[in-house]
């Protein structure tokens, strides 16, 4: 086998692995959400893949053609990779979303046969170039060079290319078409070397399996670069709409009433807002994470006059935002896209009154806003009287919740936590809003304003905070395991 050909075929099948690990994490996340947990598990698989794959690939060679067995290796690992898309579609519905066993074996169903197929490529490449035993370590180091190069095209390809510019789907299609394209044309060159039913057969799942994911469809209405989005017309509320990212209903918003909250954790919200100031006091406000937008609005209505920057991770969130649920951004509604804590640097000091952190979701947790030194730098941007509100969403035995308030405790010399009192005997999951500040908070304003609309949400502050946060541990850059604390 000339070394072009063979350089060839081992940089596209390297490059495919890494193509389908990135893209497992956006194919899963609407059953499983992400996490450290489903990132792990798809690692994981692959790498085991690429394992076994290699260690078969290699036995193989010694014993037959390698010639022979290389399209069968393309043709099969192209049908199994576009199978990935109905075997998630159809299985992943039911998965258990909290359970990492759950995450393992959809992964494995899904990624593991074409992983170890499309790893067999470069053993069976190096034992078809080696004719002289002399040459061996230069072979082995051309092929090992050229797959890495394939992987790294494929990984940053993918993620910086293909998943901002592309939907999932129609690229694992096209990958797999391309695969399996490559296979025939190989064994079409020499069909003398036999293998022909068999890379039929990967031809036939090929186009089978592109059938599958047609008919199996998209849960997403709506890709973005981080997210499977929905936006869902409120049957009760004809104005109302529900904005929903992966598996979970993330925000609410009415087209025609902006100060309309439906979601209990909004009207907690908002009843900080209304307690920290006057009414119609306008208030400068910083947004971590934007979603439907709905606080900055509410604000925009309730206080003419207030400053919202919202610092949204996602430039498709924006955009749904923009087209379906209303946004209309201007300059004292300005949204920058991009990670909030490199953005919170530049912030200036002392500029905000209020601080909204609505950056979690349910299973989602970026770690690096949860931490003492984040959570230091938002008590930087804060006034002197400032108050920071952070929306979580914890599941019995409340460990992150636990963990969130000892590090706003570590920062902050007033923390209190408001939500259901289910939430802090730990019977029940849910959001819980967690707020600090430097100056005393208004507890008192606070009560009134839960009494006022007949919430049966409690304050816990105090003693009663001690005890609930008693040995929760304090998170930092350094040790900050949200994604274990959660499950």
């Amino acid at each position: 086998m000339h070394a072009p050909l063979a350089g060839a075929l081992v940089f596209l099948a390297s490059g495919s692995v890494l193509v389908l690990e990135t893209l497992a994490g956006r194919l899963m996340a609407p059953y499983v959400g992400v996490s450290l947990e489903t990132f792990t598990g798809i690692i994981g698989v692959v790498l085991a893949g690429i394992a076994t794959g290699t260690w078969v690939g290699g036995r193989l060679a010694d014993r037959i053609d390698p010639r022979s067995l290389l399209p069968v290796a393309l043709t099969l690992g192209g049908g199994t990779a576009i199978a990935a898309v109905p075997i998630i579609r159809t299985i992943g519905p039911g998965a258990d979303a909290s359970s990492p066993p759950t995450i393992v074996t959809l992964a494995g169903l899904a990624f593991f046969l074409p992983s170890a197929l499309l790893s067999a490529v470069s053993p069976l490449t190096v034992k078809a170039q080696l004719r002289d035993i002399g040459h061996t370590g230069r072979v082995v180091g051309r092929v090992e060079a050229l797959g890495t190069a394939g992987s790294l095209v494929g990984v940053f390809g993918t993620g910086f290319i293909l998943v901002a510019e592309f939907p999932t789907t129609p690229v694992v299609l096209v990958l797999g078409g391309l695969l399996a394209a490559t296979g025939i044309a190989l064994w079409l060159a020499r069909p003398s070397l036999g293998r022909g039913a068999i890379v039929v057969a990967g031809t036939v799942l090929a186009v089978v399996a592109s059938g599958a994911a047609v008919l199996a469809g998209s849960p997403c209405d709506i890709e973005t670069a981080y997210y499977c989005a929905d936006v869902e017309v409120d049957d009760a509320r004809p104005s109302g709409r529900i904005l929903w990212l992966d598996d979970l209903r993330h925000a609410y918003v009415d087209l025609d009433d902006p100060t309309h909250l439906e979601f209990n954790y909004t009207k907690l919200l908002g009843d900080v807002v209304d307690a920290m100031a006057p009414a119609g006091e306008p208030l400068a406000a910083l947004h971590l994470g934007g979603g439907g937008f709905t606080l900055p609005r509410y604000l925009e209505a309730t206080r003419p006059g207030s400053t919202s920057l919202v610092l949204e991770l996602d430039p498709g969130v924006v955009r749904i935002a923009e087209e379906e649920l209303g946004l209309v951004t201007h300059d004292r509604l300005r949204v920058r896209t991009g990670d909030a804590r490199t953005h919170l640097r530049s912030i200036d000091t002392s500029s905000a009154d209020l601080v909204i952190g609505d950056a979690f979701g349910g299973r989602a947790v970026p770690y690096h806003l949860a931490t003492r030194e984040f959570v230091a730098d938002i008590a930087r941007v804060l006034t002197e009287d400032g108050i920071y509100a952070q929306n979580i969403i914890d599941r019995p035995s409340m460990r992150f919740l636990r963990a969130d308030i000892a590090t706003m405790r570590a920062v902050f010399e007033h923390v209190a936590a408001l939500g259901p009192a289910r939430r802090f005997d730990a019977t029940s999951g849910g959001n819980t809003i967690v707020i600090a500040s430097n100056a005393p908070l208004p507890l008192t304003e606070l009560g009134e304003q839960l009494a006022a609309r007949g919430a049966d949400d409690v304050v816990l502050t105090g003693d009663a905070l001690d005890a609930f946060v008693a040995g929760a541990p304090v998170l930092t850059d350094d040790y900050a395991p949200v994604d274990q604390l959660l499950t």
